[in-house]
């Protein structure tokens, strides 16, 4: 079936996968983004044609012309989640219909074709039913996938591209986290601002990741282990860190986060959390914060506690704050309560440990 909701993928075995016992070593430390398993998924777009050509075909190096739209006019976009093994050998997904969602979010910020959601679902599917030995069988790990999409036409000329490619790869990861949760230090940027009002800031897309990469660089410069932006227009309230959003909790047990305004990344993670926290009784406000009430509040004892939230490292706790000005702590610097019990109850529900309210697990296998 060509251009429809659905395809039938062609199974191509790669003819020279990586052996069980090379398998078995690589997982046993796999990092983060650094190996990748033996397929990936492509499937093709073509104007007037539809979505077509779906296959799970050895992973390997794409082709690509000097003139392909994407490497001048990047219209590209992404998307990152996670398979878990279950208790029973099994293997399931967190809110893979989020990130479709998402993904035809992103697709239509960025004038590209969006994937129907089912062909996105199944896309995911199938290359963890032909990789499904890959998927780490550690309490910690997990297979990391990177569904992602780009123009593909040959053509030099400022216009929405006619041809995409659709492709899903995965990536064993390890736990985020050696030797436990740590809290992290943030640095905010006064000199840079990740999306502007009516830019890409709400499309996973990776031009912001890239505007973003010298913030960090600067981040890390300062002896921080991430960025904090600041809004483009007053250089006044938080919108997020570089690859996460960001919450707070007040010394009255509500949780508040900046409200997505077009200028943040609509998290999974963040959406979850606020759901979460709801169903535990807190009260919860996606509200603007400054970064002078920020200061004020985690220096006066109301700020008690920050974390930021995302794919990766699900929620990690903040620590330090700090600028070209000082710094400051919150709390005593260490993570607390109300973030390691959203942490908690969030990685149970990913995990298959905890139970499922909202039937946010999907399973696959």
């Amino acid at each position: 079936m060509n251009g429809g909701e659905t395809l039938d993928f062609e199974i191509r075995p790669n003819p020279a996968p990586v052996s069980a016992a090379e398998r078995s070593a690589l997982l046993t430390n796999p990092g983060f983004g650094r190996i990748f398993t033996d397929h990936m998924v492509t499937v093709r777009y073509a104007e007037g044609k539809g979505w077509y050509d779906a296959r799970v075909e050895a992973r390997a190096p794409i082709p690509m012309d000097p003139a392909t739209a994407v490497l001048h006019y990047a219209q590209e976009i992404f998307e990152g989640l996670k398979a878990y093994r279950a208790a029973d050998g099994g293997v399931t997904l967190f809110r893979p219909d989020a990130n479709a969602g998402r993904f035809q979010q992103s697709a239509a910020r960025m004038a590209m074709a969006p994937v129907p959601q089912q062909l996105f679902l199944d896309a995911l599917s199938e290359l963890i039913r032909v990789d499904r030995d890959w998927v780490p069988s550690d309490p910690e790990g997990s297979l990391y996938l990177r569904p992602f999409q780009y123009a593909s036409e040959v053509f030099l000329g400022v216009k929405p591209s006619s041809e995409y490619l659709f492709l899903v790869i995965a990536s064993p990861v390890g736990s985020y986290f050696k030797g436990g949760v740590k809290p992290v230090s943030v640095w905010v940027s006064r000199d840079y601002t990740r999306a502007a009002p009516g830019g890409t800031g709400a499309a996973k897309c990776g031009g912001n990741y890239a505007a973003s990469l010298v913030a960090q660089a600067e981040a890390i410069e300062h002896g921080c282990d991430q960025v904090v932006f600041l809004d483009a227009v007053e250089q006044h309230y938080v919108d997020e860190l570089g690859g996460m959003n960001v919450f707070y909790v007040f010394d009255d047990g509500s949780l508040l986060t900046p409200p997505l305004t077009g200028t943040i990344l609509p998290g999974i993670t963040r959406e979850s959390v606020l759901r979460l926290a709801a169903d535990q009784g807190m009260t919860v406000r996606e509200e603007p914060y400054s970064y002078e009430q920020w200061q004020a509040d985690a220096r006066s004892g109301r700020l008690r506690e920050a974390f930021a939230c995302g794919t990766a490292a699900v929620i990690t706790p903040i620590g330090v704050v700090r600028d070209r000005d000082g710094e400051f702590t919150i709390a005593d610097g260490t993570a607390g309560k109300v973030t390691m019990d959203l942490r908690e109850s969030l990685v149970g529900i990913q995990r298959g440990t905890a139970a499922d309210p909202h039937g946010w697990v999907h399973r696959v296998l």
